[in-house]
């Protein structure tokens, strides 16, 4: 997807985010029963009770109020009137309406909060009942003055059948209503994703400001394209942590850049940058995997390498903590046994993820405590073993021996393991990054990059360089220091975080 399409794409949802709380306003509304209509939205059947009395014959003579008239209020309107003794057979047909309206307001109330579980379903079946049952005693009241109380006849019986019929049908309306809205797929999905975004957005403030700031200061003095603009362009790449190579490759294919030498403004100038540097980005990436690879049957291996301070520990426990949120069973390997500390650590972390973890002796051999953790998995049928490793790269061959050392024990033990070989590297570090993982590339089968620390650096270029000059896939980024910070890279989120704001789109 390209950058304008990943722009666009947000705007467009943030658009639709704006009007769905005015949208569901509007329905909620247009659901909620008129005061002209009574507060009811429930079927008018109960208000028959009135409205169906027959008009009395020239010169008959009403029943004064002293003699046991009912006064009650008039459906659909806000005043009261005196209304002439109900006579027995419509009283008979009001209370019956008035029951069939009661419990069709009754099932409504029930289907509406069962079917959406919505705060406004909720409330407009509520006061539909509330005031359907109101309704239904002012004509039991009605009913209960009548002086008479004969048979109804058959005209009667018809009228309060099609009562009846009605509150059915409204019945059958509500219920269809409800059945379509419990098949209308949920929006988990939509939430979930909207709030990944969010941390990407969060966690790349820094880097965004750092990055938006060079970018400024580079076009404050943008008049022409010419030699001098792409020597300082080169120069704020390299600062911005892409690396030399893409400066390099950007400045080169800006050369070529027809939209570059229309561009009048300065925004246009910007979205040329930003947008060729990201095509850039997209294709170092072709092909690339981004997805763990598990093991199709018995426990995944997953190894985490990198120096001390990178975070390896920390990024186990909020992974295994990921993989236990998915019902996975998660077995922990302490195989730093070298670092003061450094079990304690994970095992706090198993603690707290409440996962199992394998320990050894402090200054033990780690390749003892991967052989014990490894045949615990195969026994105990645990879906992954996260396995710690020591990272001391002042003294990167016998480190690098001690890793070679582990994998060929979980090779022997698990053919295809290591599943995974995930580099952990501090965003903080910026170039220094670089250069680590290039020497674990040489010296390791490392399958991925894990960033850790993005939330607290201006660096966030260093993930352009890493795919540029390394070719490895960032699989998992440190977006902030909750558990749930750890998040599966996603490229159009990580490139909207990084540029937002720097970007017009039509």
């Amino acid at each position: 997807m390209g950058l304008f399409d990943i722009f666009r794409r947000h705007k467009k949802k943030a658009a639709e985010q704006s009007t769905a709380p005015a949208q569901e306003s509007s329905a909620a509304a247009s659901q909620q029963p008129s005061a002209d209509q009574g507060g009811s939205a429930a079927p008018t059947a109960p208000t028959s009770a009135v409205d169906q009395q027959p008009t009395e014959p020239e010169g008959a003579t009403s029943v004064p109020a002293e003699s046991g008239a009912s006064v009650q209020p008039t459906v659909g309107s806000s005043t009261t009137q005196s209304t002439s003794q109900p006579a027995p057979v419509q009283s008979t047909t009001s209370a019956k309406s008035a029951e069939a309206g009661e419990s069709t307001a009754d099932i409504q109330t029930t289907v509406s909060v069962t079917s959406t579980g919505t705060t406004s379903s909720a409330s407009v079946a509520s006061a539909t009942s509330e005031s359907a049952a109101k309704e239904a005693a002012s004509v039991r009241a009605a009913s209960a003055s009548s002086m008479n109380d004969t048979a109804p006849s058959s005209e009667e019986v018809a009228t309060s059948a099609a009562a009846v019929a009605s509150s059915t049908a409204a019945v059958e309306e509500v219920i269809s209503t409800a059945a379509a809205i419990s098949e209308a797929p949920t929006s988990a999905d939509d939430s979930e994703t909207d709030q990944t975004a969010k941390k990407y957005d969060r966690g790349l403030a820094k880097s965004r400001t750092g990055f938006g700031a060079r970018l400024n200061r580079f076009l404050a003095n943008f008049r022409h394209v010419d030699e001098d603009f792409f020597d300082d362009l080169e120069d704020m790449l390299i600062e911005s942590d892409v690396g030399y190579d893409m400066a390099m490759k950007l400045s080169d294919e800006l050369r070529e850049e027809v939209k570059l030498e229309n561009a009048k403004s300065k925004q246009e100038v910007s979205n040329v940058i930003i947008e060729n540097m990201v095509d850039l980005y997209d294709a170092a990436g072709k092909d690339e995997k981004a997805d763990l690879n598990m093991a199709a049957t018995g426990p995944t291996v997953i190894m985490f390498v990198g120096v001390n301070g990178a975070g390896k520990t920390t990024t186990i426990g909020k992974m295994a903590a990921l993989f236990k949120k998915q019902g996975k069973k998660v077995l922990l390997a302490a195989a730093d046994t070298f670092r003061a500390g450094a079990t304690e650590q994970l095992d706090v972390w198993a603690k707290r993820d409440g996962v199992d973890i394998v320990t050894g002796p402090e200054n033990g051999d780690p390749a003892a405590v991967v052989f014990d953790a490894v045949q615990k998995a195969k026994k105990e049928d645990y879906d992954i073993l996260f396995v710690d490793t020591a990272g001391r790269l002042q003294n990167k061959v016998n480190l690098m021996k001690e890793l070679a050392k582990m994998k060929r024990i979980l090779t022997r033990e698990i053919p295809d393991a290591p599943h995974e070989v995930l580099l952990v590297l501090d965003a903080t570090t910026g170039q220094n990054a670089l250069n680590q993982a290039k020497l674990f590339k040489q010296s390791t089968d490392v399958t991925g990059i894990v960033l850790t620390k993005l939330d607290g650096t201006a660096r966030g270029g260093i993930v352009l360089a890493i795919r540029n000059e390394l070719h490895l896939p960032v699989k998992y980024v440190g977006l902030g220091e909750h558990v749930d910070d750890l998040q599966k890279f996603d490229a159009s989120d990580f490139v909207y975080g990084l540029f937002k704001g720097m970007v017009d789109v039509d």
